[in-house]
């Protein structure tokens, strides 16, 4: 993949999260004691912001949000040093995610997709990759025929342009319900792909990540798997290329550990680096992410945390 001066764009998720930290088990039938915080969230936005505080000078978010919380999500990409494209939906809701994060930062989603699946070709310009290095699609987009079509529709504009193209497949649960062939289909054309463990032992078949991580990258030419608290494999055209390690941390909430680690990613290869470098950059930033409460880093201003009434 060749490393083009630029700035990156970001197409994806934005969402409201609820993040519930609960430390005792669920109880079904009755209260669980729990801190509860709304947040800004979602895949592609937080990748953004990540990729801001990593040090990219221009990042830019194209999203769709609903109109009554539009205002509230764009001060608060703007907070975090993203230029936001926001198309304001009049007729869905914001997307938004429970998140229910357990006594050893685990979590678990549930999931309402608003607006986020609505974004369709209607919505891009090829003008929208003007003075753009890298184009980066959310894996959600991937889960609907409106926003898939879109998805495509960007990647042929970059590629026509020269730009490299990332995606993230976003999500084990819903690869199963699109299907790997069509997940796999989708991914055709695009430079690099970042997959955690699961997500890529479920598109190959293959129970090992590295031999997984390895027949990825004949499909994206640069394949590299996030394995948490292992650290990352780097895959280049059919073969591993480099092993990772993490960074230690004490975890609080991994929300957005992986999103953490595609923006730093994307920031340090737009800086010049090789992969191995990038990735290492990206565990840097996924250690960081999972001692914070939600998916992104904090702002210098956090006082506006809640969206409107």
């Amino acid at each position: 993949m060749t490393v083009a001066a630029g700035g990156l764009l970001v197409i994806g998720d934005v969402v409201t999260d609820v993040v519930a930290r609960h430390r005792p088990p669920l109880a079904n039938g009755t209260d669980t004691a729990a801190r509860i915080r709304i947040l800004p969230g979602g895949a592609g936005a937080n990748a953004a912001c990540w990729a801001a505080r990593w040090g990219c000078p221009d990042v830019r978010l194209l999203g769709r949000v609903g109109r009554d919380e539009a205002g509230w999500h764009e001060s608060r990409l703007r907070a975090a040093g993203v230029r936001p494209l926001l198309i304001a939906d009049a007729e869905a809701p914001t997307a938004t995610v429970i998140a229910l994060v357990d006594a050893t930062a685990e979590r678990t989603f549930l999931t309402d997709s608003g607006a986020v699946l609505r974004i369709s070709a209607a919505d891009w310009s090829p003008s929208l990759l003007d003075g753009v290095g890298h184009l980066h699609l959310s894996g959600y987009l991937l889960f609907s025929p409106a926003s898939r079509q879109l998805a495509r529709l960007a990647l042929e504009s970059a590629r026509a342009r020269a730009i490299a193209v990332s995606v993230d497949p976003a999500s084990a649960g819903f690869i199963g319900e699109l299907g790997v062939d069509r997940v796999s289909a989708a991914l055709a054309g695009a430079d690099v792909l970042f997959p955690n463990a699961d997500e890529a032992r479920l598109l190959t078949g293959l129970p090992d990540p590295a031999d997984a991580a390895a027949k990825l990258s004949r499909l994206v030419p640069l394949t590299v798997v996030t394995l948490g608290a292992d650290g990352a494999l780097v895959a280049e055209s059919g073969t591993v290329t480099a092993r990772v390690p993490s960074v230690m941390a004490v975890a609080v909430d991994s929300t957005g550990a992986g999103d953490a680690f595609t923006g730093a990613f994307l920031a340090a290869r737009l800086s010049g680096a090789d992969a191995a470098t990038a990735a290492a950059e990206g565990c840097r930033a996924g250690a960081e992410a999972v001692t914070l409460i939600g998916g992104r880093p904090h702002s210098p201003d956090e006082a506006d945390r809640r969206p409107p009434a």
